[in-house]
């Protein structure tokens, strides 16, 4: 199954979802959580999207914490 996540502004009560060309599902379920994002500068919002879709493309690639605080300790 494939997610979607969108950050998208509520005017007059209503938003618009666009949706990928190559979505086919017929059916969706929508959950609308209120953003606790606004205080979270643009810039970190795209930065921490593209680490995820670098993420989604390769998550072999991916530090457990360990891993990474041994990098730590190594002075990377």
């Amino acid at each position: 199954m494939n997610a979607i996540r969108q950050f998208i502004d509520v005017k007059n009560n209503s938003f618009n979802v666009l949706l990928p060309d190559d979505f086919k599902a017929n059916r969706v379920e929508v959950i609308v959580i209120p953003s606790e994002l606004d205080d979270v500068p643009q810039w970190q919002k795209i930065e921490a999207l593209r680490r995820l879709e670098i993420y989604k493309n390769n998550p072999d690639s991916a530090l457990d914490f360990d891993q990474v605080m041994d990098k730590i300790d190594q002075g990377l």
